[in-house]
């Protein structure tokens, strides 16, 4: 890793918006249901969690895809705002932005997405002048960015011989095939995010332990998020538990995201793993205190 480079962290993934909507108790075809409240926020894995890694104070640029659209514009002025770069972010005529809405009663939720332009990133336009100039590259929501799986191994791989550190969260396979050429982009992965659920899917496991300890062999840190619990990380041979202090939850939108941040934001400034796991689990409760996955880092 370059400690001269300007550019903390290169994100590489999705950029869209999200719809909240509250207070909706059931939707019915045919029928109009009112609702409390709503919120337009920026959403997509990728693009919160780089919102909160700049907000914390890294140095963050951002490669995606997304329409010339009013979504597109909110998006990248969320970005911009934030202070993330967002000159390698394209906005394409002739695309939609990806949209999700999601319904919240209480704490339940459900979520409808229009993928628009979520899929469209190819590892082509994930500049090699970008590469250079930042010590580290992640990808969020990796099973969405069904352009780039011919090319994520390839581009882990460079990123590697060019000296950066790399991370990748996967997300949920909506597919629910739970490969997509996964672990071939894993073997050029420093820092791998996966939650408890995503981390059973992709070993088989029944125990969120022995699936922690499986996913181990193929890479040097991973670090399974388990919501109200904690994480669990296996890092070279060790294992290390962070519970999770009691929190008032308002929306769990983007929790896991920045615990990614948190994460990344120590260990990109060389504290241990411990003390890392530590700073994404703050940051994941801290997440969880407001409305969206952002707000609470605004």
């Amino acid at each position: 890793m370059k400690a001269d480079r300007p550019l903390d962290c290169l994100v590489a993934g999705e950029a869209n918006a999200d719809l909240l909507i509250d207070g909706i108790a059931r939707l019915e075809f045919e029928k109009e249901k009112l609702a409390a409240d709503m919120n337009l926020v920026l959403g997509g894995s990728s693009s919160i969690f780089a919102f909160n890694l700049a907000r914390l104070g890294a140095k963050v640029a951002f490669a995606g895809i997304v329409g010339d659209d009013f979504f597109g514009q909110f998006v990248e002025q969320r970005l911009r705002w934030a202070g993330v770069d967002t000159r390698a972010l394209q906005r394409r005529p002739n695309v939609k932005t990806g949209l999700t809405i999601w319904c919240k009663k209480g704490a339940k939720r459900a979520g409808i997405t229009y993928a628009g332009s979520m899929a469209l990133l190819r590892s082509r336009d994930v500049p090699d002048a970008a590469l250079r100039t930042a010590r580290h590259l992640h990808v969020g929501s990796y099973f969405l960015l069904t352009n780039l799986h011919s090319g994520a191994a390839a581009l882990f791989r460079k990123a590697q011989k060019l000296g950066l550190t790399t991370s990748l969260d996967c997300n949920y396979d909506p597919s629910e095939n739970w490969d997509s050429g996964l672990r071939g982009v894993l073997q050029f992965t420093d820092v791998f995010f996966p939650n408890e659920i995503e981390a059973l899917r992709l070993t088989g496991c029944r125990d969120v332990e022995r699936a922690a300890g499986e996913l181990s062999k193929l890479v040097r840190i991973v670090a399974v998020k388990l919501g109200a619990s904690g994480t669990i990380v296996y890092a070279q041979g060790r294992r290390i538990r962070v519970p999770a202090p009691k929190a008032h939850v308002v929306d769990t939108t983007g929790a896991g995201d920045s615990f990614d941040a948190g994460f990344l934001f120590c260990f990109l400034k060389g504290a241990s793993v411990e003390d890392a796991a530590r700073a994404g689990v703050a940051a994941g409760t801290r997440a969880v205190g407001a409305v969206g996955g952002t707000a609470a880092f605004e």
